[in-house]
């Protein structure tokens, strides 16, 4: 069984919703099991910033497909709920990143692990951090606490689904 961390965001259509169906989904591929997930979080945009809020969370599974098979399944279920990709950092109902996998590190054309921005982003790290800060990054060898950015007031903690 491998150990993956997923990031979840969403900011079309109902954000929350998207969001659990997401979750739904991953854990209903053969070989997916969801067994952490982070608080949702609502955050600006960041890149292509004419468009709206997003609500993003982290996800830990154990899965036992291999790396590349579990980026095809996410964007099996990034498909499912009809995800587009028009424009760089555009709005979507769902956007599935592989975080981290193992302790792997991967440089493929179709596949980068760790994800290569994810220490950048509060959007990532915050909610990460909530469900893997003692895991270690195996790039910088240092746990996803240490990791964690200075600037912290881009993210706003949201209520969870009850």
């Amino acid at each position: 069984m491998h150990i993956a961390y997923l990031g979840l965001g969403s900011n079309i259509g109902d954000r929350e919703l998207q969001l659990e169906q997401a979750i739904k989904s991953l854990n209903e591929v053969e070989g997916i099991n969801v067994t952490k997930r982070s608080p949702i979080y609502e955050t600006k945009p960041v890149g292509y910033t004419d468009q709206p809020d997003f609500l993003n969370m982290c996800i830990e599974i154990s899965t036992k497909l291999e790396s590349l098979e579990l980026l095809n399944a996410c964007m099996m279920v990034e498909r499912e709920l009809h995800r587009v990709r028009e424009t760089r950092w555009g709005p979507r109902t769902i956007d599935i990143d592989i975080l981290l996998y193992d302790q792997s590190v991967i440089q493929s054309p179709d596949l980068e692990i760790p994800h290569p921005r994810m220490t950048e982003r509060a959007f990532v790290m915050i909610p990460l951090n909530d469900i893997a800060s003692s895991v270690i990054e195996p790039i910088t060898k240092k746990y996803i606490w240490e990791l964690m950015p200075n600037d912290k007031q881009v993210v706003k903690h949201k209520r969870e689904r009850g």
